[in-house]
């Protein structure tokens, strides 16, 4: 990416984005690459960062082990294997191994199910392979602590073998010759030393001549002598010899070893650099986790469309303080290229021109940004910028000479794939003059098509972008009643500077701010004052609007719990509608259980009897007679409890009983010889000749 000037990326803060990365980095390879943190412009390049960065952030919040454990810096080392005729020693071998065996860790991991699950994260060892026979040869030679086994070769084997028989031969014979000047009185209170490797005996300085041997020095305070005795002089040679040969094969060993795992270096270079990748990696996620930051929609087009989108310092620094952080949601493309941005002053328009600039630059770089993932972000090519005061005393340019040669770059170079901040355009000549040339610098710029922000106190450019295709007005609301800024971006319209409210407030002399009032001319004041209403106006009508979908929710989560108990009840209705069911099968089958009964007698009396008119009156009686008695069952008994049968017609709203199941209701509508009866919560259509009217007996009837 096309910068300018040099130090744009120090006016967005994003040198302590890359602080902050640093300190996430646990190996040399992340570090460095987070310190030269480069800003990209290939799609392909940045989606797979970005993708890279979002996968590790999910393994991270689901709680997964990725095996990225290896943080030692072994880079020259891997450099001297490389060389031929190198030897690497025991310790630095220790640490290939580990290197070797993280790796092995790193490719068993991506089984078959995360590298579907993980495909960018996999994508870092997709050009690599583990090779097993480096850990082989290493552990042929070495133990786990990194020292040489003594079958690393069958010379070695038989050197220690010597060297153990030599030692407990010199022990023994150094223990007796001990043992013996202990008893003369000659051995001082340290008995033994070494010199030079070899094993001396410690005497009084006045018994030194009395012992034969080697004098191979004195105490600091020369009272005692160290002596290699007579007995040991050969025993300690052919010690000292053997180990200069097992010194010798140990070397002869790690420089085969090295000879043999040179051809590896590369490999091995290839897993220092994975096993750095994949550090820098989790340390975007964990800085992405820190910021809420998410992975936005990307696309090779210069536009944005940010919601919800947070100034990543800004959000870490009152995350830490406890205060909350207001979000910014804008549009940038074809149709709005460029947002003047107007508003009081510490309103909050320099931070939201920031917030847009750092997060661009971030989604660049590979980074998460603190955005809702439902954004869009486009790649830009160029990033011009500029913020503050640019007096440069070096070529002695004012302030606004500065300025315009600012905007002389910007104009001669912005493209279409340009992003530009440009912060109080005009400012710093005459209001009249610099509003003329701001309007001629936003004209260029739109023309083109190059995006961007301006922040402004001039009304020429609020009037101008209300009239100009592709400039578009914003503002920052201000609580005027309590004099404080609320930080939060308005799309679509022009915003006050509150000059003379912030005056009144702060307790300037009424006379003076009048006379101020005067000076300025009635149409700007006019429109000011307008403004001004106009913003407090929408405030009001965004609280309003605010409490109208606090309103919404509440009467829609009482909608759902009413139809969750209209449910209920119908339910319970139905389940007490089929119980009386049940109940009057099962007594219409008792019935019938004892009319078969009563016949199966008369059958039986009817072969036994000769006289049959008998049996045939007992079957008059059973079958017409029978009729006549009303079974009456529990409900029709609870009902007549309560309710008295009428003699009158039924109509609309009468109170009528039904005589099949003896449930009660109210009659709300009559369609000609039918009627809708509302029973509990249902409704139900009944003929007419099923009912039977009725009223409700007072409580001391029903008790009764």
């Amino acid at each position: 990416m096309r910068l300018y000037p040099e130090s744009a990326l120090t006016q967005l803060e994003f040198d302590k984005i890359k602080s902050l990365l640093a300190g996430h980095c646990k190996t040399a390879h992340a570090q460095q690459k987070a310190n030269e943190l480069r800003i990209h412009t290939r799609k392909e390049y940045i989606e797979l960062e970005l993708k890279q960065a979002a996968e590790y952030k999910l393994v991270l919040q689901s709680g997964q082990y990725f095996p990225s454990d290896f943080m030692l810096n072994i880079a020259k080392d891997l450099t001297l294997l490389g060389i031929p005729g190198a030897m690497l020693g025991g310790e630095q071998w220790v640490n290939i191994r580990r290197l070797t065996e993280n790796t092995s860790t790193v490719f068993r991991w991506f089984d078959t199910e995360r590298r579907e699950a993980f495909p960018a994260l996999a994508q870092v060892i997709a050009g690599s392979y583990y090779e097993k026979v480096i850990v082989e040869l290493i552990n042929e030679v070495l133990d786990e602590h990194g020292n040489i086994k003594d079958t690393a070769s069958p010379e070695l084997q038989k050197i220690r073998m010597s060297l153990f028989r030599k030692r407990n031969e010199l022990r023994r014979v150094f223990e007796k010759v001990i043992a013996r000047l202990a008893k003369a009185g000659y051995t001082a209170d340290i008995n033994e030393s070494f010199s030079n490797g070899r094993r001396v005996v410690a005497v009084f300085s006045e018994h030194k001549r009395q012992v034969k041997g080697i004098l191979h020095g004195e105490s600091d305070s020369r009272k005692t002598a160290f002596l290699e005795p007579e007995e040991t002089i050969e025993l300690n040679n052919d010690v000292f010899a053997l180990e200069n040969d097992e010194s010798r094969e140990i070397q002869r060993i790690l420089r085969e070893l090295t000879a043999k795992l040179s051809v590896y270096a590369p490999l091995l270079q290839q897993y220092l650099a994975i096993a750095g990748e994949y550090d820098f990696i989790r340390a975007k996620a964990r800085l992405a986790i820190d910021m809420n930051a998410n992975m936005p929609a990307l696309t090779d087009k210069a536009q944005i469309q940010l919601i919800n989108a947070f100034h990543p310092l800004l959000f870490l620094y009152n995350k830490v303080s406890g205060k909350p952080t207001i979000p910014v949601n804008l549009s940038l493309n074809d149709k709005s290229r460029i947002l003047v941005i107007s508003g009081p002053n510490a309103g909050g328009k320099t931070v939201t021109m920031k917030t847009i600039g750092l997060n661009q630059v971030m989604v660049q770089s590979g980074l998460l940004v603190p955005v809702h993932p439902d954004s869009e972000m486009g790649i830009f090519k160029q990033l011009f910028i500029h913020i503050g005061d640019t007096q440069n005393l070096e070529f002695e340019l004012s302030t606004y000479s500065s300025h315009l040669l600012h905007m002389k770059h910007f104009i001669e170079t912005a493209n279409g794939r340009t992003l530009f901040f440009i912060d109080e355009l005009g400012s710093g000549s005459d209001p009249n003059l610099g509003g003329a040339f701001a309007e001629v610098i936003m004209e260029e710029l739109s023309r083109r098509h190059a995006l961007g922000i301006v922040t402004t106190h001039y009304l020429n450019l609020k009037v101008m972008a209300n009239h100009t295709q592709g400039i578009v007005n914003a503002a920052m609301q201000f609580d005027e009643v309590n004099l404080q800024p609320m930080y939060k971006l308005i799309i679509g319209k022009p915003g006050s500077s509150y000059t003379f409210a912030i005056a009144e407030r702060i307790g300037l002399p009424q006379h003076l701010i009048n006379r101020a009032r005067k000076l300025v001319d009635e149409d700007h004041f006019r429109l000011d004052r307008l403004l001004n209403r106009t913003e407090q106006d929408l405030q009001q009508l965004d609280k309003e609007k605010k409490q109208l979908h606090q309103l919404l929710r509440e009467n829609e989560k009482l909608k759902k719990e009413m139809e969750v108990v209209l449910d209920k009840e119908r339910h319970r209705q139905q389940i007490d509608i089929l119980k009386n069911q049940n109940r009057i099968t099962e007594e219409r089958l008792a019935y019938l259980k004892d009319m078969e009964r009563k016949l199966r007698q008369i059958v039986l009396d009817w072969k036994k009897n000769e006289d049959k008119n008998d049996v045939i009156r007992n079957l008059q009686t059973l079958l017409f007679k029978g009729k006549e008695q009303v079974v009456v069952n529990k409900l029709a008994k609870k009902v007549d409890l309560r309710y008295k049968e009428l003699a009158g017609e039924i109509a609309t709203g009468s109170l009528v009983k039904l005589k099949k199941n003896y449930q009660v209701g109210e009659v709300k509508e009559i369609r000609g010889k039918r009627a809708i009866v509302q029973i509990g919560a249902l409704p139900m259509n009944v003929d007419l000749a099923d009912l039977v009217p009725v009223e409700k007996l007072p409580p001391a009837a029903d008790q009764k």
